[in-house]
């Protein structure tokens, strides 16, 4: 590459992280914009694979196989710390811009922060979520809400933008061959996971507006029958962003249960956004007090579907075998952990976080929280 070529091409990096897909991608389009060519690059993070379980890893490799046959193979799939993978790129491909999609989970947030100090600016457009963390204060005194359906109410009032259409022409930079280090995590013997990517989201979604849908409001809490969306491994990896399922929602009582859920998942990132600490300590302080035994054969039981009761061990069996679980039955098996066997929320919670492929910190965390 000359130097003349250098000066007269400008050129942004496009750092994907929870946004593995092109349509409904405004951070993207932002980048696009502002170009002649875009790097798109993904790094990955070696403590978070440590702390993934294989189930994840798995799903994780096949969607960001899925996303680099999106972008026609020109995915810069790079492994090292942050800060000096993107001032690689930026020093060989002359780079202007590094755009990115806003995290507000603790871990995503103090990385950035870490990336800016070290004199990298991040251009910030949209988020993983329709509203994002932070955005829905009380008019009262601009404080965020600790409550579900006020900041339900909230939230709705807020409302959204419409999504984007993906861009027509990507304009990409080819890597090298040192940039592409796939790997194709084995999905462990014996265990199932759903098909991965953007595509298989958006089919998925078709699926369940025909088939469920409509009946949302009385089906959901059926953990024997196929009513749910099953979107949650999608909207954990951004294969698909919750304003396209938004946009699709009318105004019945089953779309209006559908949204809600969408909202839980916002409202508990808001609540993380705002309390840190509480990915893996006590949003109430006070039940800190609670006694609970100390895990044994009991909590292993627990684990590998053992307890006696048919409903709870179907439940655990399935989480280990596909990685996904019910969210009527996660609740239950929440439930029965702390409450029956009088076990803290945090073992379940860490056993959540090593099985599910849709593993969510907020969601993770505080819906253990809010069943414990």
């Amino acid at each position: 590459m000359s130097q003349s070529t250098r000066s007269t091409t400008k050129r942004n990096i496009f750092w994907f992280r929870r946004d593995l897909r092109l349509s409904d991608n405004p951070a993207l389009l932002a980048a696009l914009e502002s170009c002649d060519e875009l790097i798109a690059v993904f790094i990955l993070d070696e403590k978070l694979i440590k702390l993934s379980g294989s189930k994840r890893l798995a799903y994780f490799g096949q969607s960001l196989r899925s996303l680099d046959e999106s972008l026609g193979n020109k995915l810069h799939l790079m492994v090292g710390d942050q800060v000096t993978v993107l001032k690689e790129l930026i020093s060989r491909y002359g780079a202007d811009e590094v755009h990115i999609s806003e995290e507000f989970e603790p871990y995503g947030a103090a990385r950035d922060l870490r990336v800016e100090a070290a004199g990298i600016k991040l251009v910030r457009t949209g988020s993983p979520y329709a509203v994002s963390p932070g955005r829905v204060l009380k008019p009262s005194d601009a404080t965020p809400y600790r409550v579900y359906t006020p900041f339900y109410r909230a939230w709705c009032v807020h409302g959204w933008r419409k999504p984007v259409a993906a861009p027509k022409d990507l304009k990409l930079v080819t890597p090298q061959s040192a940039d592409r280090n796939f790997v194709d995590w084995k999905v462990p013997e014996g265990c199932e996971i759903t098909p991965a990517g953007e595509a298989a989201a958006l089919a998925r979604w078709e699926v369940f507006k025909k088939s469920a849908l409509a009946s949302y409001d009385t089906e959901r809490n059926n953990a024997g029958v196929d009513g749910t969306s099953k979107l949650s491994a999608h909207l954990k990896w951004g294969e698909i962003h919750p304003r396209t399922l938004l946009a699709d929602l009318g105004t019945s009582n089953a779309h209006d249960v559908y949204r809600k859920e969408i909202a839980w998942r916002e409202f508990y990132a808001d609540v993380l956004f705002n309390n840190p600490h509480t990915e893996n300590d006590y949003y109430a302080p006070r039940f800190k007090d609670m006694r609970y035994d100390k895990p044994g054969e009991k909590f292993k039981a627990w684990c590998e579907g053992r307890t006696g009761y048919p409903f709870v061990d179907a439940a655990m069996r399935q989480i280990v075998k596909e990685g996904w679980m019910h969210n009527r039955t996660r609740m239950v098996v929440a439930s029965f952990l702390v409450k029956d066997l009088h076990l803290e929320w945090q073992l379940g919670a860490d056993f959540f976080m090593e099985h599910l492929v849709d593993f969510d910190v907020a969601s993770n965390a505080h819906g253990w929280q809010w069943t414990a």
